[in-house]
């Protein structure tokens, strides 16, 4: 995983820097290359000595919605020459990251047991936003497991306030006594 993190890095920061101006935009076009990408077998048909780039090229920008735009096109060229495409969907998020950071925001992943209204979630984010000291850029992944409450993952931060947690605390408190 650290030799992905190490491959995608240049591509990534390259990346970044000759988009300054546009990134929403190529962040959006980067993840879905980044999906195609994971689709299975498209890295061992890229992987196949007997299929050329262009070919390569073809078959991953066949499933995106709208043309890649020239900066987009070039950057996938290169990462396709250069036999990298296994290490795009990292590239990607490493590029969210350094977009990220320079807008002073942060991705926050909210696992909850249950569909969490607009409403609510906009309360949720207010909340999670000056509990975490910057803006918030919220997704929710429903996990019944969690059986109620809230598991929100903020980069290398995790703020569990779950049933489930809560649970696995009492049980540990009793085991330990």
């Amino acid at each position: 995983m650290a030799e992905l993190a190490t491959i995608a890095r240049p591509y990534a920061e390259a990346l970044f820097e000759t988009s300054r101006a546009s990134l929403p935009g190529v962040q959006h076009w980067l993840d879905k290359l980044a999906a195609a990408v994971q689709a299975p077998g498209l890295l061992q048909f890229a992987a196949n000595p007997k299929v050329d780039a262009a070919q390569v090229y073809q078959v991953v920008t066949s499933v995106l919605d709208q043309p890649l735009s020239a900066h987009g096109a070039n950057f996938l060229r290169t990462v396709i020459d250069n036999g990298r495409l296994a290490a795009l969907p990292e590239a990607a998020r490493q590029f969210r990251d350094l977009a990220n950071a320079q807008s002073g925001r942060s991705d926050a992943v909210i696992h909850s047991a249950f569909p969490i209204a607009d409403a609510d979630l906009g309360a949720l984010k207010a909340a999670l936003e000056k509990r975490f000291g910057r803006a918030l850029a919220a997704s929710v992944q429903v996990d019944p497991e969690l059986i109620g409450g809230v598991r929100v993952v903020v980069g290398d931060e995790v703020l569990d306030t779950s049933v489930k947690a809560r649970l696995q605390q009492m049980k540990a408190a009793l085991t330990a006594a």
